[in-house]
């Protein structure tokens, strides 16, 4: 299988609605702001802001739906799901319980930032770490987390798989940089990358809205995606 995932993938109906959603729940916002690199980015989506069980109740769905999208067009296979602490362990969660709904059951398991030294002890929690591992997180920055999970995952004897992601910025990691850190992660660490939508689906919905309020922010988003994008 070819490290390529359902990220490429042209606008669905399943991205613009997450990316309507996103705006909906006050996660995905416009304005001026740092990132991680240092860039002034025109708009912002924050994960934490699923913060409330309606929220992430609907945003397990679409990963859900988007997975099982890909496994049946046979783009990714796992057998569990792996949640990078800390945010990935509430998305393997609601994640594992919505597949559950959807017919498919599948354990999971999450990682502790430090190893604990009484109870069961270790750093791993949940399900045994076994078979083909799916890694959840909500976006990929720099490619750290997953690098970091991949070396647990194949520590407790499972295979890495794939990993999948709520949305997909496609900018350069740092500016001398020729990839993209989802890039990074499908073609240096030979992984698939499953996004729900990606920065071109945010450009689309932008570009074709009938909301006057959320076609102004269209030519900024534009223009930082010529500047940094991939």
């Amino acid at each position: 299988m070819s490290p390529t995932g359902c990220v490429a993938a042209n606008t669905d109906e399943l991205a613009r609605d997450f990316v309507a959603f996103s705006l909906e729940a006050g996660v995905l916002r416009f304005g001026e702001f740092k990132t991680k690199a240092g860039r002034l980015s025109p708009y912002f989506f924050n994960a934490g802001l699923f913060d409330d069980g309606a929220k992430l109740g609907r945003l397990a769905e679409f990963y859900a739906r988007r997975l099982l999208q890909a496994r049946e067009s046979g783009e990714l296979q796992f057998d569990m799901l792996f949640g990078p602490a800390y945010k990935g362990i509430v998305l393997a969660a609601a994640v594992a319980v919505e597949l559950a709904r959807l017919g498919v059951n599948v354990p999971y398991a999450y990682n502790r930032k430090e190893a604990k030294d009484h109870g069961e002890g270790g750093t791993l929690v949940g399900a045994p770490v076994r078979g083909r591992v799916l890694i959840i997180d909500d976006v990929i920055s720099a490619g750290t987390s997953v690098r970091e999970s991949i070396g647990l995952i194949q520590a407790a004897g499972g295979v890495p798989s794939a990993v999948t992601i709520a949305l997909d910025r496609q900018e350069r990691a740092t500016d001398d940089a020729t990839e993209s850190a989802v890039q990074f992660v499908q073609q240096q660490l030979g992984l698939p990358v499953c996004a729900i939508a990606t920065l071109a689906d945010l450009l689309g919905v932008l570009q074709s809205t009938e909301a006057p309020a959320l076609a102004a922010h269209a030519e900024a988003v534009s223009r930082y995606r010529e500047r940094y994008g991939v």
